[in-house]
């Protein structure tokens, strides 16, 4: 099969298309074609060495999370799933043409979702509604500040709070917010704006999606024991405040995923796909991803 190859850690230049052996499916797994996968930044933070420490991967390596394809044979053990069922999950080597998963990972691909739609989603939904669930642990009536709405995981963040009956306000940048407006939250911030922040105190929640300077400052929002969950870890400066710090690292949930691609498919919320390229075409998709060059996923097509 044809695969997207890094063989030492660095700039883009270090992804390359190669020929590999197939994989085999092993007792309790499911062979995929992949059909389309997108970039996420866990890939180039991979890619360039800075998780070394942290996340460990062995080289010659094929990075990539999101599933979204055809089941081309079932191992050993295997009743779930039969062959050309159409699927998704969050899973590992995804930036080629076959993968193995896992079968407890997998999930249906709804009517209504087509390939590329479906590879948007397992990282970036499962990541916000854990942040939600687990970290925050959301509570119906509680507001909580989400930061880095309009992101993948900071959409799927606001999808999931409101689920849960939360208050939910918007932290963007300014050229956001407008664009924020449409999420059906009870308000939106500028958080570029220090000024903006100043506003809110006394708040359940934040969940974190940005990092840095705003989340340090997010942490005086909060009331006296109120709870900052965070994908990036704990804060600057968090052991000054009298708050519960949550740093989430996701986990695969083949049957969140499933519910939460049939909320997807119905429109309840949308992972706009910024852009969609060949998987020939993946340094220039790390490349635009890894600068902000779009909002939006990119997805890149197998076959």
């Amino acid at each position: 099969m044809k695969a997207v190859v890094l063989e030492e850690f660095g700039g883009v230049d270090k992804l390359e298309m190669k020929n590999v052996k197939d994989p085999a499916p092993g007792a309790g797994e499911v062979l995929v074609r992949m059909r389309a996968t997108s970039v996420n930044p866990i890939d180039w933070k991979i890619r360039s060495g800075a998780t070394r420490g942290r996340i460990d991967v062995p080289l010659p390596a094929i990075l990539g999370r999101d599933v979204a394809g055809e089941v081309v044979q079932v191992g050993e053990g295997v009743t779930g799933f039969r062959k050309g069922q159409r699927v998704m999950a969050v899973a590992n080597r995804t930036y080629a043409e076959l993968a193995t998963v896992k079968e407890d990972l997998l999930a249906v691909i709804p009517d209504g979702l087509d390939f590329e739609h479906a590879a948007s989603l397992p990282l970036v939904t499962t990541t916000g509604a854990q942040l939600i669930e687990r970290a925050v642990k959301i509570q119906p009536g509680q507001t909580v500040l989400i930061l880095g709405a309009l992101g993948g995981v900071g959409r799927s963040a606001v999808h999931v709070a409101k689920e849960h009956r939360a208050k939910v306000i918007a932290g963007v940048r300014k050229s956001q917010v407008e664009e924020a407006k449409k999420l059906g939250v009870e308000q939106v911030i500028a958080t570029d704006d220090p000024k903006e922040l100043t506003k809110l105190r006394e708040l359940d929640a934040v969940a974190d999606t940005v990092g840095g300077d705003v989340a340090t400052q997010a942490l005086a929002t909060l009331k006296k024991g109120g709870v900052f969950g965070s994908v990036l870890g704990a804060p600057k400066g968090a052991d000054q405040y009298d708050v519960r710090v949550e740093a989430l690292m996701s986990q695969p949930d083949a049957p969140r995923l499933a519910q939460l691609a049939q909320d997807a498919a119905q429109g309840q919320f949308v992972i706009p796909i910024a852009e969609t390229l060949p998987l020939e075409e993946v340094r220039k998709a790390q490349t635009d991803a890894e600068q902000g060059k779009v909002e939006g996923k990119i997805v890149l097509k197998v076959a």
